[in-house]
């Protein structure tokens, strides 16, 4: 265990954490260092071991599944939505699904989601898509709507719900925002938008 809590120590930075959260997360003794957030979060494990700290009677981590599979993913978050119900506490529906569908950020803001519930400390909503990455990138390289689409909606999701309709409407409201975020840029900068269709023509061009 001493090693984990050096680990913590030394990097803090590697978890996409702030470096409260990963001190707070030090103190818990959890079972392994969450070297990768997105994945090792996904599970629920690490979470149910979380709130078994604090309620140990209400989290028995005897009873959850400590693989990696869809199933056992679903399995362990219902229980830790019906034992958190049970003393009223509630997570974002948005940051469990992203969680476990290993959306980019989604892990970060769930566990700022429980230090808040249980430190009280501050919470930024979810929002997860790849703006903020796509917002570091020239905009010659930034996605296209099909891109965006791919970035956002995971094959998982998908798996988990399957009803077409559902997905319809994730995949209607990730195309929103990319053309908002677009339509935002075009009128910020005018000239890039312009630089981008030319580049486009001639790309056509050489390949016609």
């Amino acid at each position: 265990m001493a090693r984990s809590s050096i680990c913590f120590a030394e990097c803090p930075k590697k978890t996409g954490l702030p470096r409260e959260v990963v001190k707070w997360l030090q103190t818990l003794d959890l079972a392994f260092y969450p070297k990768n957030v997105r994945r090792d979060f996904s599970s629920g494990y690490l979470v149910a071991q979380i709130f078994s700290h604090y309620y140990p009677r209400d989290f028995s981590l005897h009873s959850y599944d400590r693989g990696t599979s869809l199933s056992a993913k679903q399995w362990n978050w219902s229980q830790i939505e019906r034992s958190l119900e049970k003393r009223n506490l509630y997570l974002k529906k948005e940051a469990i699904d992203g969680t476990i569908h290993c959306k980019p950020g989604a892990a970060e803001l769930l566990v700022l989601e429980v230090y808040t519930i249980l430190t009280k400390g501050r919470y930024v909503e979810p929002d997860f898509t790849d703006e903020e990455y796509q917002n570091l990138l020239p905009s010659l390289a930034r996605s296209t709507a099909s891109k965006a689409i791919k970035n956002n909606l995971t094959a998982t999701e998908i798996k988990a719900a399957p009803d077409i309709s559902t997905n319809q409407r994730k995949a209607q409201n990730i195309l929103r925002r990319h053309h908002e975020h677009k339509a935002a840029e075009r009128i910020l900068n005018p000239g890039r938008s312009s630089m981008i269709k030319c580049h486009q023509r001639a790309r056509s061009h050489l390949l016609s």
